[in-house]
């Protein structure tokens, strides 16, 4: 099954509604300038009432510098932020040891822009990187790091100036090869413009691991439409037992 993840909670009634849905995981996003923003209080209220099954993710821009404080105080499972902080090809060892801050090891979803890799160059270039994915990453580092911890990549239609939540897609058959490599080694989740209408589509054309939903299900920023949540994850359901 694809897993599902719901972004963009900033209320415990919409969070028990994408739980009741059938969502594996719920973002909650710390980004100062996103309409979607959520104080660490308010999430931490809400993440209180929530099953233990259920991921809680962190969504940040860049991590802030008490990162580890937010997420014990939240009590986060997992956190997602955009390349360059945790890059799986180069985590040192300091890195690895660091992570013994957290109340539970964090799985670390890193974003890719794909409206800055999509040309041909660049694009070639991460594709060959994602074929040596993890070579850069030392012996001792990886015997300090808990397993699947860097292993999930969110791919959304972020540019140089949106960094996402763009409520657009990117191409996703122009990115159907980088995603296939992707997979070989990572879990791959798709963001961007999904909704109930194109969320089949895009499991059709990519078979990603997972896929992020925000402004896709919602009746305004930062609030959601029951009537879309649902709708969206029977869309996934439907493509899943479609395949």
């Amino acid at each position: 099954m694809t897993w599902i993840k719901i972004c963009g909670i900033t209320n415990l009634q919409d969070a028990k509604l994408a739980v009741e849905a059938g969502a594996d995981a719920l973002g909650f996003v710390f980004y100062e300038k996103s309409p979607r923003k959520v104080s660490r209080e308010a999430a931490r209220e809400i993440v209180s009432e929530l099953p233990e099954k259920i991921e809680k993710v962190g969504v940040f821009v860049a991590p802030p510098l008490d990162l580890a404080d937010l997420y014990n105080s939240v009590r986060l499972t997992a956190v997602q932020q955009h390349l360059g902080f945790g890059d799986p090809t180069g985590v040192s060892k300091e890195t690895a040891v660091g992570l013994g801050s957290f109340w539970k090891p964090p799985k670390f979803i890193t974003s890719l822009r794909m409206g800055l890799v999509s040309e041909g160059d660049t694009l070639q270039g991460l594709i060959r990187s994602f074929e040596h994915w993890g070579e850069g990453m030392s012996e001792e580092a990886k015997s300090h790091m808990p397993s699947g911890l860097f292993d999930t990549f969110l791919l959304d239609s972020g540019t140089k100036t949106e960094v996402g939540g763009t409520g657009k897609t990117f191409d996703w058959k122009r990115a159907a090869l980088l995603v296939e490599t992707m997979k070989k080694n990572v879990k791959v989740v798709v963001a961007g413009g999904l909704s109930p209408e194109n969320v089949g589509e895009a499991i059709r054309t990519l078979h990603p691991w997972g896929v992020d939903v925000a402004s896709g299900t919602e009746a305004i920023p930062g609030k959601k439409d029951p009537a879309k949540v649902r709708a969206f994850v029977d869309a996934v359901k439907a493509a899943d037992g479609a395949a």
